[in-house]
């Protein structure tokens, strides 16, 4: 996350003609922007740091999880060795609904869509050669967020790492499962409190870690609007904070370390505007709705990906050019971290130099572009505040529409939320049907004729290759304990304690993920998804 500067005094940088830029401006020639406060300060408009991107850079992460763990590691340590700053962990679909390399409901998709992670053995080789300490990580992962935390934890403390020290953020944001992605496992009451359990874990435990990561994304790529998807992911988060109250955790103690996470699409205006909406409503929600006294409570700190679904198979070098407008509409928009798709990613899995290519976008645009020279730098743009204004009203509108069904889970059991998200995702397709919405290569300016593009291929041998090490840890490990540990997990789950402890043994006695998982499975059940029409 990006931090504020240690020397805010430091000479302005200028531009090329010698021009000084300042920190941050207040007023136009119009004496427009005086009425939007300071960066900084509350309600944040303009951003969470006085003086952002000049204090600080923002984290320049890269998603990835290929294969299995060896293979993925050697993915991280070419980031790392390019410039990036943070590692972001893509699981694969077993491992994302808690089962193991070996089930039968695993066959042909391990490895497949990221990382294939079993055991703490795993999770040693997905990180080896890597200090932990010293770099921050994101794990996109959400149903078995608590055991996939809790492997990286104890790999911490077998390498000798101090918990407390380790920073990062687990996404652990189940609600837009039942709405959008579909990774869920448990019924929501049961999931709830599994997120809770493991806000108040972290706290004490690894209180540097980011405990959830209230993600619009997927929404936004399942086909909503920019309104929909700042509406839809405040009110996930005014859920979670309810929860957590409700479990008896103070919001002054959890809130500074809840993070979000959106996506960054085509309309370069929209996206600027829908970031600083999105931070000025939390920081309202938060003060009005829920007491909280600390700024950082206040704070809407946020992780940008660029948009998966704005990719393009045909004429696949298009999407730099997609990527880099969206990725400037982040940067505009205040982000704290960033990652860039690769061009090929609507043909497969990003070779190395399709996420070279992506990492290379956000150091231009970091180093070459001038955007990091000021604060907010489109703040007071005529557009831009009518924008922001606009999608703030039209956002509230549906705040109170969910408000009035009961909160969130009702609009999500209710099928409210995924209506509204499968009428937009319809309209669009409609527009682009009828060429009301042009989108270049695929319905306008089409050509036969583009870039032979080479694909990341996963080696097929992978799949057994993880499977033989699932069953060979099984096979060694101490029975007794191991079949001690996940018992406890059993019956803390029956009972009313908390679960991340009782997880964080079971992986130090080797349990496997799915073995995990099921216990839990035998004890909450499985949620059942209820047509929506």
């Amino acid at each position: 996350m990006s931090g504020e500067s240690k020397n805010p005094e430091k000479k302005n940088p200028t531009t090329s003609s010698g021009i000084e830029m300042k920190r941050v401006y207040t007023q136009g020639p119009t004496g427009m922007g005086e009425s939007l406060g300071e960066p900084g300060e509350f309600p944040f408009t303009r951003g969470i740091q006085r003086d952002m991107y000049r204090g600080r850079l923002w984290t320049m992460r890269q998603y990835a999880g290929m294969g299995d763990a060896v293979e993925s590691n050697r993915r991280y340590k070419f980031l790392l060795e390019h410039g990036t700053r943070g590692l972001s962990v893509a699981f694969d679909l077993p491992t994302q609904i808690g089962y193991d390399s070996d089930d039968a409901m695993s066959l042909g998709e391990v490895g497949k869509v990221g990382v294939a992670i079993d055991s703490i053995e795993d999770m040693q080789r997905l990180f080896d050669g890597i200090a932990l300490e010293n770099i921050s990580t994101s794990m996109t992962i959400n149903a078995t967020a608590p055991i996939l935390l809790a492997l990286y934890v104890a790999v911490a403390k077998r390498n000798g790492a101090e918990a407390k020290k380790l920073s990062g953020t687990v996404q652990n944001d189940i609600l837009k499962e039942y709405i959008a992605r579909g990774t869920y496992i448990y019924p929501m009451r049961h999931a709830m409190r599994l997120v809770t359990d493991l806000f108040a874990w972290a706290q004490s435990e690894v209180p540097e870690w980011n405990t959830i990561s209230i993600s619009g994304y997927h929404m936004r790529e399942a086909g909503c609007t920019a309104v929909q998807e700042v509406a839809f992911t405040l009110a996930d988060g005014i859920t979670y904070v309810k929860a957590a109250m409700e479990a008896g955790l103070r919001v002054d103690e959890f809130a500074p370390r809840i993070s979000f996470f959106f996506n960054a699409h085509n309309n370069f205006l929209e996206e600027v505007a829908k970031f600083r909406a999105a931070r000025r409503m939390w920081a309202g929600i938060m003060r009005e709705r829920f007491g909280a006294k600390l700024e950082r409570s206040c704070m809407l700190r946020f992780h940008t990906q660029t948009a998966g679904s704005s990719l393009t198979a045909q004429q696949p070098e298009n999407n730099i050019v997609r990527t880099t407008l969206q990725a400037l509409a982040a940067v505009m928009g205040g982000t704290q971290s960033l990652h860039t798709n690769g061009f090929d990613e609507a043909l497969a899995l990003p070779t190395e130099e399709a996420a070279r290519i992506a990492l290379r976008t956000q150091q231009i645009l970091a180093h070459e572009s001038g955007v990091a020279q000021t604060v907010d730098p489109m703040g007071g743009s005529y557009c831009i505040e009518a924008l922001t204004d606009e999608i703030e009203q039209r956002a509230k509108a549906y705040l109170q529409t969910i408000d009035a069904m009961g909160g969130m889970l009702r609009a999500i059991e209710a099928g409210y939320v995924q209506r509204e998200i499968q009428n937009a995702a319809y309209e669009y397709q409609r527009a682009v049907d009828s060429r009301e919405q042009i989108v270049v290569g695929v319905n306008e300016f089409v050509s036969d004729a583009g870039a032979q593009v080479k694909l990341q291929r996963v080696n097929a041998e992978l799949e057994q290759q993880q499977v033989e090490r699932v069953r060979a840890l099984r096979a060694r490990r101490d029975a007794a304990v191991h079949a001690a540990a996940v018992a406890r997990v059993e019956e803390t789950a029956r009972g009313g304690g908390n679960m991340m402890p009782v997880i964080l043994a079971a992986v130090e006695a080797s349990a496997t993920v799915g073995e995990i998982a099921g216990a839990m499975r035998r004890v909450f059940g499985e949620y059942q998804e209820s047509l929506v029409v």
